[in-house]
């Protein structure tokens, strides 16, 4: 697992920032980030799937707060309350693949 050698929140752009180690930039928007939460409230603990409805969260929500949780995961409380969720170096740098969003830095 990778650590992030920087972190940003850029809530002007509705952006996560994360300057990975190897150069790597990921930019996250924060709607994404909260649509892929994978708490026991966002995604059924036995089968997997998900029942956080995608579309329900707002185009304009940002996190009120973002704090490390040791050093494998960012806890985010939303602007709509739900603050259940940690987000782990490896499934944000995954959300930031599947969206196309990691580019090298230049």
């Amino acid at each position: 697992m990778k650590t992030p050698a920087n972190i940003r929140v850029h809530k002007d752009d509705g952006i996560l920032e994360l300057v990975w180690a190897d150069d790597d930039v990921s930019q996250i928007p924060f709607r994404a980030i909260r649509q892929d939460c994978r708490c026991a409230a966002c995604v059924d603990e036995f089968t997997g799937r998900q029942v956080l409805d995608k579309e329900s969260v707002p185009e304009t929500i940002a996190p009120e707060d973002v704090s490390l949780t040791g050093n494998y995961a960012l806890k985010i409380r939303w602007s709509d309350s739900h603050d259940s969720g940690l987000f782990t170096w490896d499934h944000l740098r995954s959300i930031a693949d599947r969206l196309g969003e990691s580019a090298s830095a230049t």
